[in-house]
């Protein structure tokens, strides 16, 4: 069971509250947890519990803490998702990545935890491969990332690994999207890249009518291996 606290930011813009769980024997790597638009909720703190039981110090930052610090919502309640939407358009994802940057100095500086992992969904796909291509990260996994077809002039600075899961009928990653992601990172040795045939944008949600539980069950199991893999 895992613990609300803060770090601190970069420079003196303040602190970014964050959920942390640690494992019960001395962790040797930690894993980030980036949410999606629904903040650090009861899915989130769930994968978080997940990862430090499997040995890793596992962190989830709050990504809408400088407007909207400690909002929870619920995917499956319309007007909350909304609200989601709203926090998303509002959301500056340079300064996201700033957020993780402070994580991963977090994690190295304090914790002294060498090998440090990041695994996002949604908007936090999105800044696991941001992560990648901007950060020393030394893994990263993305769940049904947004926007990546945006940023694919960046993918030539990626230099460790990175994976993303790709469920083809996200109808908020349409099909050319995904072309585009496929024929930018196809070819590139640090790149894996899964597809999931008919899964939807947020199969692998810990809870709620989202979750497809072949679908999630299959692409945590390949996570955890990646990460076994490259965070060893």
């Amino acid at each position: 069971m895992g613990e609300k606290t803060t770090i601190a930011a970069f420079g003196a813009t303040g602190e970014i509250p964050v959920y942390i769980a640690t494992p019960a024997e001395q962790a040797t790597a930690a894993i980030i947890v980036v949410p999606e638009i629904f903040g650090v909720n009861e899915g989130i703190r769930r994968k978080v519990d997940a990862w430090a039981a499997l040995g890793y110090v596992a962190i989830a930052p709050d990504i809408f803490w400088r407007f909207a610090p400690g909002v929870e919502l619920d995917p499956d309640v319309p007007t909350q998702l909304q609200q989601a939407f709203g926090y998303f358009q509002q959301y500056d994802i340079d300064l996201g990545v700033q957020d993780i940057e402070a994580t991963i100095r977090y994690l190295r500086q304090e914790q002294g935890l060498e090998k440090v992992g990041l695994v996002g969904f949604c908007l936090g796909g999105r800044l696991a491969y941001l992560a990648a291509t901007r950060t020393d990260i030394d893994a990263a996994v993305g769940y049904y990332g947004v926007m990546i077809d945006q940023a694919l002039d960046e993918a030539k600075a990626i230099a460790k690994p990175l994976a993303l899961h790709i469920p083809t009928a996200d109808h908020f990653v349409d099909a050319a999207a995904q072309a585009a992601i496929h024929a930018g990172l196809d070819d590139h040795a640090k790149v894996t890249l899964w597809d999931y045939e008919g899964l939807d944008h947020g199969f692998a949600a810990e809870i709620g009518e989202r979750r497809d539980e072949a679908g999630a069950q299959l692409a945590d199991q390949r996570t955890r291996a990646f990460f076994e893999e490259h965070l060893a």
